[in-house]
């Protein structure tokens, strides 16, 4: 071989080194970053955990896979503790970096209905895991950037009274939170009742923090209603049961309850008094379910091992062990969906334009998720996932969420 091309073959060699040197040395595609704006930390801060851990299950296993165009996902997280011009300030921040292309909301509708115009002004998609208000959907705000996976109140109301008539409760009263979703399931229990020719035996109002229910039961006992029908949260669902439990048995109204007290603190300061009380609430989802689909198993395996269970906790998802890791399955499963479903946006649109992926979460191809399949899960008509055949009743035994169709007296099916 002659000199010079020996030289030149020698040459290129060592620029084609060089060249793979280099490329290992140049830093990584910067992170899509995906806000989180939740209560992590004050009284509902079981929902904001369930649905931050949702999202970094999810998030892990997009990574693994390579991400989503070639970049990681990460979660950017901000506490609004329940207040709404701290969660309406988070917005704001989260929208002031162009890396956050979205961002995941928690459980209260009074919060993000402070955050409507900030969300709209920035024009950022908000994905919504949990608050049912259905004044989220119909805010007036065109295009909507508001996407939710979860309950509507809207329909909420109608199955919450369907299930009392099923029992034979005619006369629900109704105690609401003084909140814009109190108000909601107000217009929507109304609405359901009104179709039947019945009215409520009575509607009591209380503010967050309330802590004596008794004079609003002898108000509702007073007024013959033979149910209760509560929409609150964990904090104020607590002193109710206490107020029930100090009257007598025989005085003990039936409360059938929206989900808002699956997002604290609720069953375990209760403890075993709550058997005595008959309540029941709606859910979507469970890992109790038997049998665990396939996927469910997955993602249960792949939460233990992220998340593994403290000293003392069992590995089992066990409706007789208060101690088991996933507390609140619904606001896990919701967000482990949503950010799946974020992450086929941002691949169909191939842009991490917020316009553009607003855009391409109205046109996903079908998937198969946790919670169900979705073919779509949104569309330009609807930005609601779920409908009224995705909810089930379900109640809690020994500290569990266990869907009512397992439930038995004496525990739940296995």
């Amino acid at each position: 071989m002659p000199k010079a091309l020996r030289f030149r073959l020698a040459l290129g060699l060592i620029l084609f080194q060089l060249l793979l040197l280099f490329a290992g040395l140049a830093p990584a595609a910067p992170p899509i970053r995906v806000g989180l704006n939740a209560d992590l930390s004050g009284a509902d801060r079981q929902s904001g955990e369930a649905i931050r851990r949702g999202a970094l299950v999810a998030m892990a296993e997009i990574n693994a896979a390579g991400g989503v165009l070639g970049r990681e996902l990460q979660l950017v997280e901000r506490d609004h503790r329940r207040n709404p011009a701290r969660g309406r300030h988070n917005v704001e921040q989260l929208a002031a970096d162009p890396a956050v292309i979205a961002i995941l909301g928690g459980k209260h509708t009074p919060v993000i209905l402070a955050e409507l115009d900030s969300i709209h002004d920035r024009g950022i998609p908000y994905l919504v895991p949990w608050a049912a208000g259905s004044g989220l959907m119909t805010h007036g705000h065109q295009p909507n950037y508001v996407f939710r996976l979860s309950l509507n109140d809207a329909f909420v109301g109608e199955l919450l009274v369907e299930h009392a008539l099923e029992r034979g409760l005619v006369r629900p009263g109704l105690l609401l939170e003084q909140t814009g979703w109190g108000r909601s399931n107000e217009r929507a229990l109304l609405a359901a009742l009104d179709a039947r020719e019945l009215r409520p035996a009575r509607v009591e109002w209380f503010n967050w923090g309330e802590r004596d229910f008794a004079p609003a039961l002898e108000r509702l006992t007073a007024a013959e209603a033979d149910s209760l029908i509560f929409v609150g949260n964990a904090p104020d669902g607590v002193h109710l049961i206490d107020a029930l439990l100090a009257r007598p048995a025989s005085a003990r109204l039936p409360v059938i309850s929206h989900w808002g007290i699956a997002g604290g603190d609720f069953a375990a300061p209760l403890g075993a008094r709550l058997d005595a009380v008959d309540l029941v609430f709606p859910q979507t989802f469970s890992f109790l379910d038997p049998p665990r689909p396939p996927r469910a198993e997955r993602v249960l395996r792949r939460y233990r091992e992220q998340f593994p269970p403290l000293v003392g906790q069992t590995l089992a998802n066990d409706p007789n062990d208060p101690n088991d890791p996933v507390k609140t399955p619904t606001g896990f499963a919701h967000a482990y969906d949503l950010v799946h479903l974020l992450a086929l946006a941002i691949t169909q649109a191939g842009s991490t334009d917020r316009k553009i992926v607003r855009g391409a979460l109205e046109q996903l191809p079908a998937y198969a998720g946790l919670v169900r399949d979705y073919d779509p899960a949104f569309s330009a008509k609807s930005h609601d996932a779920l409908g009224p055949e995705d909810v089930n009743m379900a109640r809690f035994i020994a500290g569990a969420i266990v869907p009512l169709r397992h439930a038995t007296a004496g525990g739940a099916s296995q």
